[in-house]
C-alpha cells in the first residue's frame, strides 16, 4: 500500500510539474528604493516564464551580501562594483556582478544652504563611513571644488587624502543609512541615490551638487560566483534588461536614476 501511495506522489509530482503548478522560485535582497521598486516591475514578466520572484528588502549594504554568502538568497540588487570589489576583500566572499542595471547619481543635499556658495567656513559635511562610497563622496566634494585630493589616491580616496580644504569644512563620516537623518545637524551631506530617494528628495530637484550621468559606479545585479551561468538567474537578468524595465526607471524617477542598457 505504501508503495502504490509513493508512487501516487510522483505522478502527481510530475504532472504538476509538467502543468506549470510547480514554478522555479527566485530570492532577491534588495534596498527599497530603487532596487526593490524596480524588482517588483519584473515579477509578472518572470512569472509568464514560470519563475516566482521574491524581493527581500533590506535598509543596509552589509546584511544583503551575507545573506548571499550564506545561501538565504539567490541574488542581490543594491551595490556598485566598486563597493562589491571592496566587500569581497575584506569579508573573504566571492560574489559576482551579472549585469549592470542603472546609475544612482550621488548628490550634495543641504537642510540649510540653497547652494555651494553659501557654505560656510568650518562647516560640517557628512558622508558616507565605508571605504568605497566615502571615497565617491570626496571625489564629488572635489569636483564641486570644495577640496582637493591626492590623485594618487584613485577612486578610494579618504579623508587623509585631501591636501587642500579651502573652507577648512569638517568630514564627518557615519554609515550611509544615517545620512538623510543628519540633515539637521550638519551643513550638508552627500548621499546615495538610494536612500535620498527612499527618503523623499529627488536628487534631480534637491541637490545642490549632483554626480555626472557618467558615473563608473553602476548599480549591478550580484550573485554567488559559482551561480553566473544559472539558467533562472540568467532570465532574471534578462527581465531585467527589458524596454519596459528601461522606460520604467525613465519615468518613475526623472533622472535621478539613470539606466545604463
Amino acid at each position: 500500500m505504501n508503495r502504490k501511495l509513493a508512487l501516487i506522489g510522483v505522478i502527481v509530482l510530475i504532472l504538476a510539474c509538467s502543468q506549470g503548478i510547480w514554478a522555479a522560485a527566485l530570492k532577491v535582497g534588495a534596498t527599497p528604493v530603487p532596487h526593490a521598486e524596480i524588482l517588483e516591475q519584473v515579477v509578472p514578466l518572470l512569472a509568464k516564464q514560470g519563475i516566482t520572484l521574491e524581493v527581500v528588502e533590506f535598509t543596509d549594504y552589509v546584511r544583503p551580501n551575507l545573506a548571499l554568502h550564506d545561501g538565504d538568497l539567490d541574488a542581490n540588487f543594491f551595490q556598485h562594483v566598486p563597493y562589491l570589489e571592496a566587500f569581497n576583500q575584506d569579508a573573504g566572499t566571492d560574489l559576482a556582478a551579472i549585469a549592470g542595471i542603472h546609475v544612482e547619481p550621488l548628490g550634495i543635499f543641504s537642510g540649510k544652504y540653497a547652494s555651494l556658495d553659501e557654505l560656510p567656513a568650518r562647516a560640517s559635511i557628512a558622508i558616507p563611513n565605508d571605504a568605497t562610497n566615502g571615497g565617491r563622496a570626496l571625489l564629488l566634494l572635489q569636483a564641486a571644488g570644495l577640496i582637493e585630493l591626492d590623485p594618487e589616491a584613485g577612486i578610494t580616496p579618504t579623508v587623509f587624502d585631501v591636501t587642500a580644504n579651502k573652507l577648512q569644512l569638517r568630514l564627518v563620516e557615519l554609515e550611509a543609512a544615517q545620512l538623510v537623518r543628519s540633515l539637521p545637524d550638519v551643513a550638508a551631506a552627500v548621499i546615495n541615490g538610494n536612500y535620498a530617494l527612499q527618503a523623499g528628495l529627488n536628487p534631480v530637484r534637491d541637490a545642490i551638487f549632483l554626480e555626472g550621468a557618467e558615473s563608473p559606479y553602476v548599480n549591478v545585479l550580484a550573485v554567488r560566483a559559482e551561480d553566473v551561468d544559472r539558467a533562472d538567474l540568467k532570465q532574471l537578468v534578462e527581465a531585467l534588461l527589458t524596454e519596459e524595465i528601461r522606460q520604467f526607471i525613465l519615468d518613475k524617477y526623472q533622472g535621478a536614476v539613470v539606466p545604463v542598457f
